[in-house]
């Protein structure tokens, strides 16, 4: 019996590694010049523009560009553009997932592209309203991810940083986004990719089994 131990051990370790992998969530930590913002990357439902992000996070593709559309109301975007206005080659086009159930509301992060459905390379915005899945969201009847923007995630912290970069003064010159970049740069200083294991509920201790009832005395 006690051969096998070890062997039931390891098995069990195994197993629960197994399951905080399953359970593990993967997080975006963007440090911006006006502080933090957390995003949780929905892998699930958006495995290869989650995928896309990471990569380009990883590669520190992000890192010293900056926020170079701003629109009240609207969205905040960044991606690719350095603070002179010069863009960041990027990698090849990832395939649109807008259509994975996942709708363009204030707090969610997605993928921006050009018209044609698969032209979404770093870029990407922050939604800033609930009525952006009007506009954003995949058109009804249309062939799916053939229309709408792809969500990938959603903000958990730092949605006051969000608010505070959609509120600086604009009218930097861009001929990209005329009249959208803030005048004073606002930084993606570094975007870290974190995992994170959700909570483990406790196994609580089993409750007293209640005294049973005295049997009703059987009828004559």
């Amino acid at each position: 019996m006690r051969t096998r131990l070890p062997v039931l051990a390891a098995a069990l370790a195994s197993a629960l590694t197994a399951f905080l992998a399953a359970e593990a969530g993967t997080e975006a930590h963007i440090q911006t010049s006006l502080g933090e913002i957390v995003v949780t990357l929905d892998a699930a439902k958006a495995p290869l523009t989650v995928a896309n992000f990471v990569r380009y996070a990883k590669e520190g593709h992000y890192n010293g560009t900056v926020f170079y559309r701003v629109v009240p109301g609207f969205v905040i975007q960044a991606g690719s553009m350095n603070a002179d206005g010069s863009w960041r080659p990027t990698r090849k086009p990832v395939a649109l997932e807008s259509g994975n159930g996942l709708s363009n509301l204030r707090g969610t992060i997605a993928m921006a592209r050009e018209d044609k459905p698969r032209s979404g390379t770093a870029e990407f915005f922050i939604n800033l309203a609930d009525i952006n899945a009007q506009g954003l969201d995949p058109k009804p009847g249309e062939a799916p991810n053939s229309t709408g923007y792809a969500v990938f995630g959603q903000v958990t912290k730092g949605m006051e940083v969000v608010d505070a970069i959609a509120a600086v003064p604009l009218g930097g010159k861009s001929a990209s986004f005329p009249g959208a970049l803030p005048k004073k740069p606002v930084f993606i200083t570094k975007v870290s990719i974190v995992t994170v294991p959700d909570a483990v509920p406790a196994i609580a201790p089993a409750e007293p089994a209640a005294p049973a009832e005295p049997a009703a005395p059987a009828a004559n």
